[in-house]
């Protein structure tokens, strides 16, 4: 199953997670509750009087690019952002997930994603793969509608187009032009957001009941995990080049550089797992051994695969 999917800016303004606006702004978690204060005198006056004497100017800073990012989002509100997301048939094989691509994609064998291993145990004494999200059983049927959830991998790409809701800002000014791509990133992220709550409750329907408030959905509160690539998760960036395989990434306009990086830049794209027990993780740092492993089931040498790794290197190695 292959969908496209079109949201108004408008639309997901309620989907955007504001702390990481304000994070690239180098501004405090603390002072992100400005995205939710009414927009009266009284309510601004009152918000700003909850800070100390000492962080008021930091605060009337977060109030005064707020405003900025509001007024930018208001000039883009009839534009469009883009998402589309694929339900395949799967299974697992040690740290493989195996899929069964859709017809007409050019492949005609079933499609091996290699996953990382967590070595170091978490708190709960685990080393954790994606691939211990799908089941080791093969599925019974192509047909993911009559699949267990456990049997089903998605996949999707989301992102904001060059040239239309991803305008750069008309002075041309260094702020403004940060202002507009830090909004870019923010309206991509958030129409993943959207797309997956739409996705368990609708397409793949495995949560049809699901209704969150966004401070859950902002918490992940939800069932199944939705990494992307360069999550430490899925710190590999080279292995986009199969998830583009798998879901056409130019079905919303992205297209991947010879390294693997998304353009137009305000763009995301990964996995989702609906397994009921599934939660983010960190990889981590991995030996030589797992190395060399993951870089023969990637079909690359670890000299080559190196220059993809967000994070997670092969302990002994330099950088």
């Amino acid at each position: 199953m292959h969908e496209a999917l079109g949201y108004k800016v408008e639309d997901l303004v309620p989907y955007i997670d504001w702390n990481y606006f304000f994070f690239a702004w180098g501004i405090p978690a603390r002072f992100a509750s400005a995205a939710g204060v009414h927009d009266c005198p009284a309510c601004r006056a009152a918000w700003l009087g909850g800070f100390s004497p000492e962080e008021r100017g930091r605060a009337a800073e977060a109030q005064r690019l707020m405003d900025e990012a509001r007024c930018l989002l208001g000039a883009w509100r009839d534009r469009q952002c883009a998402a589309a997301f694929a339900l395949l048939p799967a299974w697992s094989e040690g740290n493989d997930i195996c899929v069964l691509p859709s017809e007409g994609q050019g492949v005609d064998v079933p499609m091996r994603l290699p996953m990382l291993r967590r070595q170091v145990p978490d708190a709960n004494g685990c080393c954790l793969s994606l691939a211990d999200y799908i089941s080791p059983a093969p599925p019974a049927s192509s047909d993911v509608r009559a699949l267990p959830p456990e049997n089903v991998l998605g996949l999707f790409v989301a992102s904001v187009r060059e040239g239309d809701a991803a305008a750069e800002a008309e002075d041309e000014e260094k702020y403004g032009q940060m202002l507009c791509q830090t909004l870019k990133d923010r309206l991509a992220e958030a129409a993943a957001e959207k797309m997956h709550e739409d996705v368990r409750r609708v397409y793949w329907a495995y949560a049809p009941d699901e209704w969150l408030n966004k401070a859950d959905l902002f918490a992940a509160n939800y069932r199944g995990i939705r990494p992307a690539v360069g999550y430490p998760s899925l710190p590999d960036q080279s292995i986009i080049f199969l998830f583009d395989r798998l879901l056409p990434f130019s079905l919303v306009g992205v297209r991947l550089t010879e390294n693997g990086m998304m353009q137009p830049h305000a763009s995301v794209a990964g996995l989702m797992l609906s397994h009921p027990a599934a939660e983010y993780f960190s990889v981590g740092r991995i030996d030589a051994c797992q190395m060399e492993d993951y870089a023969e089931r990637r079909g690359m040498t670890s000299r080559e695969l190196r220059k993809y790794f967000f994070r997670t290197l092969a302990q002994g190695e330099s950088g």
